[in-house]
């Protein structure tokens, strides 16, 4: 795939070479997906199962297609909801706007849109965050809340090699640069490679991809600095009012576990830890990232 290929865009700001691989993403999914506009963002939804609402919101540089790897075992027993974040996979905010307040009103109008009844709300690093501060003043929304790796909970301050990993991808995508981070975000990138096959070359494919769009840039730049720079005031926290479950992978260099460790001594919320993983157990983990899912959705 050549450079101009990379760099041409589709009238939304996707990349034409990252619609296709989407939709070679998407078709391996037991899942359909429609697109419903949301507080003015023009948002994809993975939907798919039957059974108690569940709402996941992916983590930053991901979409709703990273789920790939629970979402078939997720739909045997509930109705699962994974729509593409604002700005980020093909979802587009068309006046570019991106605060706090826009992210947690379209929010609640997914679940109105999709969920007869409460949902658990599941979210993953930034998505983690969203969740978490949607819970605080809409508790009352939802049934109860799962947050795996999630950032909000401490500031931001990830492992040296970490970020340095990240702003050398952020400020210039390649796929040795990309490759890099990725190692950094999995603890055995390479088993995760062989084990997945052509399904990871896509994946890292969209990364990338995404990573060169300016629009999605400028989204997870404002998501971060609305939701993933500060910790959530400690008294907000204590106001979620519905079950709380954290999930975090033992070796986690993005929000270190101890992070997950103090949350759930202060506020009494149970912590699944994944071994053997880093902060993807969606794609590095999925069968221990399901289990710890159904035991925190009450399932076993």
């Amino acid at each position: 795939m050549s450079r101009q290929q990379l760099t041409k865009t589709a009238p939304g700001g996707e990349h034409v070479a990252g619609k296709e691989t989407r939709t070679r993403l998407l078709e391996a999914i037991p899942a359909a997906e429609r697109t419903l506009e949301l507080a003015g963002v023009r948002t994809p939804v993975l939907e798919g199962g039957e059974g108690p609402p569940v709402v996941i919101l992916h983590g930053l540089g991901q979409f709703a297609a990273t789920w790939s790897r629970v979402i078939p075992r997720l739909i045997t027993t509930h109705r699962v909801i994974v729509p593409d974040l604002p700005g980020l996979g093909a979802s587009e905010v068309e006046d570019g706007l991106l605060g706090a307040d826009r992210v947690l009103e379209w929010l609640k109008e997914l679940i109105e849109a999709t969920c007869p009844s409460p949902p658990a709300l599941v979210g993953h690093t930034v998505g983690g965050a969203i969740a978490a501060r949607f819970a605080v003043d809409h508790s009352d929304r939802i049934d109860r809340l799962v947050l795996v790796d999630p950032f909000g909970l401490g500031a931001f301050r990830p492992a040296p090699r970490f970020a340095l990993a990240m702003v050398g991808f952020l400020a210039r995508p390649t796929e040795q640069t990309r490759d890099r981070f990725l190692g950094q975000c999995m603890l055995d990138l390479e088993g995760v490679h062989a084990e997945m096959g052509e399904e990871w070359e896509l994946l890292a494919a969209y990364a990338l991809q995404g990573a060169r769009t300016p629009t999605v840039k400028s989204a997870g730049r404002s998501l971060m600095k609305a939701f993933g720079v500060s910790a959530i005031p400690d008294a907000d926290l204590g106001r979620i009012a519905v079950p709380t479950t954290l999930i975090w992978g033992r070796h986690d260099l993005e929000t270190r576990i101890r992070v997950g460790e103090s949350a759930s001594a202060r506020y009494g919320w149970p912590l699944y830890v994944i071994e053997d993983c880093a902060s993807d157990p969606n794609i590095e983990t999925p069968e221990a990232l399901h289990d710890a899912l159904s035991r925190a959705l009450g399932d076993r």
